[in-house]
Formats: C-alpha cells, sequence, structure tokens
C-alpha cells in the first residue's frame, strides 16, 4: 500500500517558460532511461522475488522513482505553462506541442513515446537484479550527461552576468530569472 504525501521532495518552481529545455528533460520522464520506466520495472520486478527484505526494497525504490517522476513532470508543466505563441512555434518544441500541446507526455527526447519494451521483468531474481545493476549505470550516465548538459548551459549565463556575453551584464537571481538555453 502506497501513502501519498501532497508535497515534492524538492519543492519546484520556475516562472519562466523554456520550451527548449522542456523538450530535452521530458526524456528524464518517459524516455528509455527515464523515471517512468524506473519505477514501473522495480514495481513490476517485486512481485516475483522470493525474498521479503529485497521486495520490500524494490517497492522502496519503485515508490521513490515514482517521486522523482512527479517532480520531473512538476518541471516540464512549470517550463511550458506560460509559452508565448512564438516558444509554442520554436522548432525545438512544436513537434512535441502538435501531438501534446503543453501537457506531460511519457516520451524521450526524440519523440518516441514511452514503452514498456524499453524495461525488463523476467522473474528470476539473479536477471532482474541485474537488468536493475545495468538500467542504475544507464541512469547514472544518462544523469551526469544532464547535468553537464545544464552546467556548460550555466557558464554561458555566468558570462552574460559578468559581461561577457551578448548585450549588457544582467543579474541572474536563480534559475527562473535566467535564460538558460
Amino acid at each position: 500500500m502506497f501513502i501519498y504525501d501532497k508535497k515534492l521532495q524538492y519543492p519546484v518552481k520556475i516562472d519562466k517558460p523554456n520550451p527548449r529545455l522542456a523538450a530535452i528533460i521530458i526524456s528524464q520522464y518517459g524516455g528509455p532511461d527515464g523515471e517512468l520506466g524506473a519505477s514501473m520495472r522495480y514495481l513490476s520486478q517485486r512481485y516475483s522475488m522470493p525474498f521479503d527484505e529485497l521486495k520490500g526494497l524494490l517497492t522502496d525504490i519503485g515508490v521513490e522513482e515514482l517521486g522523482h517522476l512527479e517532480m520531473v513532470g512538476a518541471i516540464v508543466h512549470q517550463l511550458t505553462r506560460k509559452m508565448s505563441d512564438s516558444q509554442i512555434q520554436d522548432s525545438a518544441f512544436a513537434p512535441y506541442f502538435v501531438d501534446h500541446t503543453a501537457g506531460v507526455f511519457p516520451t524521450a527526447a526524440s519523440g518516441f513515446p514511452w514503452t514498456a519494451a524499453s524495461m525488463q521483468v523476467k522473474g528470476d531474481p539473479i536477471a532482474d537484479l541485474t537488468e536493475d545493476l545495468a538500467a542504475e549505470a544507464t541512469l547514472y550516465y544518462t544523469a551526469i550527461g544532464f547535468c553537464q548538459f545544464l552546467a556548460s548551459r550555466k557558464v554561458v549565463v555566468a558570462q552574460r552576468f559578468f559581461g561577457f556575453g551578448k548585450g549588457d551584464p544582467y543579474i541572474c537571481l536563480g534559475s527562473t530569472d535566467c535564460d538558460v538555453v
């Protein structure tokens, strides 16, 4: 049985729309290495786990992944909820918008929708735990790549802040006031 706490583990507060960034982050929601697949994998594998301790662990991890799914969904929603017409028509976001408008839909950044075929559940503890290790390694590299992408964009923000970028320097008081993509 799950108990739902009606707040995000880490609150998300984004005021400025950024559909280009949302088009990338959506992969963490429903891409091949995203939170939806991770949560479904763990919550499905728990049924055939013969060891109660590991069954409980798989349940705990699956629920944690659902929490991550909720946070990523909140990020995508807040990045797209106040878009202008020109942002909607931006080539990076327009294909997504045509199919889903500003809804949060489980898909990869490439536009390929989430499918259960991207995960594995065998019913064998060794096979399932090996799948989990491989999936976590993939998630690790995806997260590092994503963080490096964001970090590289923050360099642009810092350059603009100190006057090295286009135009005059401006003050950036947090990610909600910065144009990072």
